[in-house]
């Protein structure tokens, strides 16, 4: 016969086990990578969100970045076609069309050969993205994980967790993923932070090795330079072209140059920021 005392012990012990079953997360779902051709990744909930419309620019509109362009794409159409390729550190100038340039490659390789995903991951969750690939491994899909504005300050210590991810962790980078950086840095670190490891460590010389080996961890360095006036131009004339807008040429070039001289800056980002002035001032929308 069943003691009272033991069967209300077993009562409650299932009760309490229903609770925590309720309490505990439902298993992540299995991303459907056939939703989209690119994702945004939320680290709290494990979860990869299908971006319908990329915000990209057509490869014919960068400008002034031809050589650098051309590296990106092989690179690329490379690992698409599952031959070796390289981790790629486009670093340099602001404006210039970095992260354009990572976006424009991913559509046009992915539009000649397919199964290429693009994968955006944020500065701030560097460091699951050993968790984001171990949902990756296992698929039939190729895959560019793209960080945008990657850098790292003084007190982070995230860095280590991206070089043990990309080269040098027991499991390794997955054969189908590969992972696409880009920043003003081109050690990723700010100047300052290295020389003052410089001048305070014991051994300066293996300080700094720490701090600036993560920038080996890229095969590929893409370095994007300030752009010429001519180069400037071309990006005005391209956008004007490429969206059909109206203008005497004469007064482009001088509205452009001044629009430039007044921001201190000519780049790419600069170039389109005129354009969408001049659009709305001549109330076309930019399609």
């Amino acid at each position: 016969m069943t003691d009272p005392s033991s069967a209300e012990l077993a009562v409650l012990l299932s009760r309490i086990a229903g609770a925590l079953e309720r309490l505990a997360p439902a298993p992540a779902a299995s991303p459907d990578f056939e939703a989209a051709e690119a994702f945004v990744w939320h680290v709290d909930e494990k979860h990869l969100a299908p971006i319908a419309n990329v915000n990209r620019v057509a490869m014919p509109l960068l400008k002034g970045i031809d050589l650098v362009r051309d590296l990106l794409t092989d690179n690329t159409e490379r690992f698409a076609k599952g031959l070796p390729a390289n981790n790629a550190l486009l670093w340099g100038a602001r404006g210039m069309g970095k992260s354009s340039l990572v976006k424009a490659a991913h559509a046009e390789v992915n539009g000649r050969i397919g199964g290429l995903k693009l994968i955006e991951i944020h500065r701030e969750d560097i460091e699951s993205l050993p968790a984001l690939m171990n949902l990756t491994r296992a698929t039939p899909y190729r895959f560019i994980v793209f960080c945008d504005d990657l850098s790292f300050d003084a007190e982070d210590t995230s860095y280590k967790s991206l070089k043990a991810a990309l080269e040098g962790g027991i499991e390794g980078r997955p054969d189908n993923l590969i992972f696409y950086a880009t920043s003003n840095r081109r050690h990723l670190m700010p100047r300052e932070m290295i020389d003052n490891e410089r001048s305070t460590a014991i051994n300066p010389g293996e300080a700094v090795e720490e701090k600036v080996s993560l920038s080996d961890r890229f095969g590929l360095w893409l370095g994007f330079h300030r752009c010429s006036q001519d180069d400037y131009l071309a990006m005005v004339y391209g956008y004007v072209a490429h969206f059909g807008l109206v203008e005497e040429e004469a007064r482009i070039r001088a509205e452009a140059l001044e629009w430039s001289t007044t921001r201190g800056a000519r780049s790419g980002r600069t170039a389109w920021q005129y354009v969408q002035d001049l659009a709305g001032r001549l109330g076309q929308v930019l399609r």
